[in-house]
């Protein structure tokens, strides 16, 4: 068949039952990406003869005689590989407001916006509802949608200002290169066959029919792997997450776990080899309730116990504490499984590079600790093995795992050919991780003017099939949590348990959201039971500069205050609260406003470690390498802002080089919000070093000292004339960041809402939203950052649930069933930031990338409360909770809920 793209004509001989997309993609137009293959997420949009569609819901044969554009030809006609500058107006507008995090869904949301007429625009809700964002929260997306500039021109000093990313050029017109945006030519591809039970034991495979299917290069069992047990999380110190998963396991232990993988030449044949696969399982009893985890006749996961973690202490005297109280609350809180969702599914290809090193590219937020796994996994030395990425398509935790990297190493030394494994959108839910649901028991004690003298948390993690992370999450869950108040008594009993369930993992918050919501909603409760104001009873008993940190125990000595803006942040969101009393309700609708608050310790424990190269390029630019994975966190654009600060630079002068372990040394990876304050640290002081070292070469030239030679953009100014640049090139400096000490953020979340209590809908009215995030790099970019993970915490409490079977698998596993926020879904949120200067952090800066997501469903569920007189103490806020918990409140029985004292 032959059609049209981009304004060149294509011969193409599609396959039976394949896509638009995949010819495209195929013919090497990588800005068409692969989101959901569902039609859900718009990712893939095209244009077809001028219409958006989405191209994996078109079959192939369907576009012939067709003209076709994707976000490369928007510009013009281009062929494929082509540069292009984002000249057309959307596109240019999307770089103005910067209107992406990670870049993946921007072509296909690009595309759509390009082709709204005047009347849609004013219906983004409607317009953009095939198109997902999983980074934004849509805010930037809708001010680039009516032309509303974000961007900032470097003038003087350029950190503090809002500098665009130095990819958006790239993202916009689809030639910013994710994990699998390279040729697939000569590529093998892999499959896997995943367990139907939650709970079995292989007892013999039969692998004759699978190689038999014509394509069948190889098929991978248990027994072909290494018998080496590691963990899917990736820490500094691989003794963080329990050594308990094989590459290949002959017990089965959730649903959807892998059972062997087939290696093939094309997809299909990889697929129907899977199908071809003969399995004899012995079934064995399965644990799906965590309650029942440490019972003495619960089936087990691992082992003689089904404890994976557990967390126990207390300062002070909680028993006084209570018997000192005038009023004691007490009260459970529950928190369900979320999958992290972004759009970019988990993937890897790997090869032999031509010195025979093994070498992967995937998508991952860890190519350090990933390569120095596979080391350990494999038996090989360090420099035998590279990993890299691509720009990678989100993360939020999710991909601080090894869950595709180990295998797809697995296959390509065993077949000695390059090979591929992208997970599919149903994969990615059914068989990666989600956050810990959590069940929270909250004791409160207070005295009736607010403050509080006792507290106390009894919190049960379930950690799944496998304890990846359930450590540091039940640690970090419990532990600012309960510093952020300066109460004298805490106790806390905490218990990561594993049942028959796929495996969770490092989640956005980082078990933070989950107490969070549970205390602050109690605090709430106690506030509204003593007539004490919610911000007034935070103000009293928050804690303060020279007052211990203390959790459950004297909180780790590395953590100070290297700034403090709580209070800034109660008092703008309140202020910002009151000033805004958003739209009349309509009749019926009870309206009600809460907030919450949240403290975050800004960079991991236990060690976190970053090195940075900067270097004077012979024609005067230069060359930033650093080890950190761009994913939507902003990092390449903060790392600029610090290289070009410190050299005196426009940052356009800077190239970045990045998320390759042939990069620079070590970079333990991007989560926990380090790629600001650990590598951006790192960068700040290599260039810092460059600098140094281009004012003494310059002195040496001209006879004067190093300090009366002043740097200038592609110029040094001495007493005696001015040098270029590259004149005084090459030069080189590194920079190291071992992460500590370590300082604390803060959050305040603050809601106005509308609740129909019939029907159970909520309707944000105002949100505001006040970060303690010290200097702010890059406003427009850390604003984007406040506002996407409102939206995704948003989602978690309204909505989002990874719902298992009765056999324990998930059954959610499209975005058809499982909603993520979708443009019209999401309010816009005022992002207010305190002034503080953190001593800590590199330039004053402070993270501000995962806290936001943590106070927002408790401030949603204190919103819902004033507006109703009902505590939900369960998350998702799903319309029957709202509506059985409002008729419990009026005692009206659920048939008759509305009254007039419903508030």
């Amino acid at each position: 068949m032959r059609l049209t793209v981009n304004g060149h004509a294509h011969d193409a001989d599609p396959r039976p039952g394949q896509c638009l997309r995949t010819v495209l993609r195929e013919a090497g137009w990588f800005g068409v990406k692969k989101g959901c293959d569902a039609g859900d997420c718009g990712a893939c949009t095209v244009h077809l003869d001028g219409e958006p569609v989405h191209s994996c819901l078109v079959p192939a044969f369907r576009a012939e005689g067709t003209e076709v554009t994707t976000i490369e030809g928007l510009s013009g006609p281009c062929r494929p590989g082509e540069a292009r500058e984002p000249t057309h107006p959307v596109q240019a507008a999307f770089v103005a407001a910067q209107g992406f995090q990670c870049g993946f869904c921007t072509p296909g949301m690009v595309m759509t916006a390009a082709a709204l007429d005047q009347g849609r625009r004013q219906d983004l809700g409607d317009a953009l509802k095939g198109n997902l964002c999983r980074c934004t929260g849509y805010g930037a997306i809708r001010d680039a949608i009516a032309g509303i500039a974000r961007v900032e021109a470097p003038e003087g000093a350029c950190v503090g200002r809002s500098v665009p990313a130095p990819a958006a050029p790239l993202v916009v017109t689809g030639t910013a290169r994710f994990t699998f945006d390279i040729p697939e030519a000569g590529m093998l591809h892999l499959k896997v066959l995943r367990s139907p039970h939650a709970h079995a034991r292989i007892v013999a495979i039969d692998t004759g029919p699978a190689r038999a299917v014509p394509g069948v290069v190889a098929v991978l069992t248990h027994e072909d792997a290494p018998p080496r047990r590691f963990s899917t999380g990736r820490h500094e110190d691989p003794r963080d997450d329990a050594a308990d998963t094989l590459v290949l396991d002959p017990v089965l232990r959730f649903a959807g776990q892998r059972v062997a993988a087939v290696v093939a030449e094309t997809e299909a044949a990889a697929e129907a080899g899977c199908r071809a696969l003969r399995v004899t399982y012995e079934v064995l009893p399965a644990l799906l309730d965590p309650a029942r985890a440490l019972d003495p006749d619960a089936p087990r996961v691992h082992g003689e116990t089904n404890l994976a973690a557990e967390v126990r202490g207390e300062v002070g005297d909680v028993a006084a504490g209570i018997a000192e109280a005038d009023l004691v609350y007490e009260e459970t809180f529950t928190s369900q499984r979320v999958q992290h969702a972004h759009l970019e599914t988990h993937g890897c290809a790997g090869w032999r590079d031509a010195d025979g090193r093994l070498t992967l590219r995937t998508s991952t937020q860890v190519p350090f600790l990933t390569r120095d796994a596979l080391c350990a996994l494999y038996d090989l030395p360090r420099e035998e093995i590279r990993v890299l990425c691509g720009r990678v398509g989100g993360g939020f935790g999710g991909k601080q795992e090894m869950l595709t990297e180990d295998l797809v190493a697995l296959a390509v030394l065993k077949t000695g050919r390059p090979v591929k494994w992208e997970l599919t959108r149903q994969e990615q839910f059914a068989a990666t991780t989600t956050r810990h649901p959590m069940r929270v028991r909250v004791t409160v004690g207070a005295k009736r003017d607010g403050r509080i003298t006792a507290l106390g948390l009894d919190v049960l993690s379930d950690t799944g099939a496998y304890g990846n992370h359930a450590g540091g999450v039940l640690h970090h869950g419990c532990n600012e949590v309960l510093a952020a108040y300066s109460c004298p008594n805490k106790r806390v009993a905490g218990r990561a348990v594993h049942t028959h369930t796929p495996p969770a993992g490092a989640f956005r918050g980082y078990g933070l959201s989950q107490t969070i919501f549970a205390l602050e909603s109690a605090l709430d409760e106690v506030a509204r039971r003593l007539g004490v104001d919610p911000f007034a009873l935070r103000r009293i008993n928050a804690v303060r500069p020279g007052e211990p940190l203390v959790a459950h125990s004297l909180h780790p000595h590395d953590v100070v205050f290297g700034s403090y803006g709580l209070d800034q942040c109660l008092d703008l969101a309140q202020a910002a609260l009151a000033e805004d009393p958003g739209p009349a309700p309509e009749l019926g609708w009870h309206v009600g406003t809460g907030m919450a608050m949240a403290m975050l310790d800004t960079i991991p424990p236990r060690g976190h470690h970053a090195e940075a190269f900067a270097a004077l390029l012979p024609d005067g630019t230069y060359r930033l390498r650093t080890g950190t994975a761009e994913f939507g966190n902003g990092s390449q654009t903060v790392h600029r802002q610090f290289a070009a600060q410190a050299l005196q630079a426009d940052p356009a002068r800077v190239r970045i080089e990045a998320a390759d372990t042939d990069a620079v040394g070590h970079d333990t990876g991007a989560y926990g919000s380090t790629g600001t304050v650990v590598a951006g640290q790192a960068v700040h002081r290599a260039a810092l070093a460059l600098a140094e070292a281009i004012r003494a070469r310059a002195a040496e030239r001209t006879g004067v000292t190093p300090e009366a030679c002043r740097l200038a953009d592609g110029t040094v100014e001495t007493p005696k004339g001015v040098i270029p640049l590259n004149d005084l090139a090459p030069l080189e400096a590194s920079g190291r960041s071992n992460g500590s000490p370590r300082s604390v953020a803060f959050n305040v979340q603050a809601f106005r809402v509308a609740v129909h209590p019939v029907s159970g809908a909520v309707r944000i009215l105002t949100s505001v939203h006040a970060a303690d995030a010290g200097v702010v790099i890059n406003p427009m970019q850390c604003r984007g950052q406040v506002e996407g993970g409102v939206a995704q915490a948003l989602g978690a409490a309204l909505y989002e649930e990874v719902a298992l079977d009765g056999e324990g698998a998930v059954a959610t596993r499209t975005f058809r069933n499982y909603h993520i926020p979708a443009c019209g879904d999401v309010p816009d949120t005022r992002v207010l930031f305190a002034e503080t200067d953190d001593a800590v952090g590199p330039l004053g800066a402070k993270s501000m990338s995962e806290s936001p997501f943590n106070p927002v469903a408790a401030a949603l569920g204190n919103a819902i409360r004033d507006a109703t007189g009902a505590r939900l103490t369960a998350t998702p806020f799903a319309p029957d909770r709202i509506f059985r918990a409002v008729a419990a409140a009026c005692d009206l029985g659920e048939r008759h809920p509305v009254s007039d004292q419903a508030r």
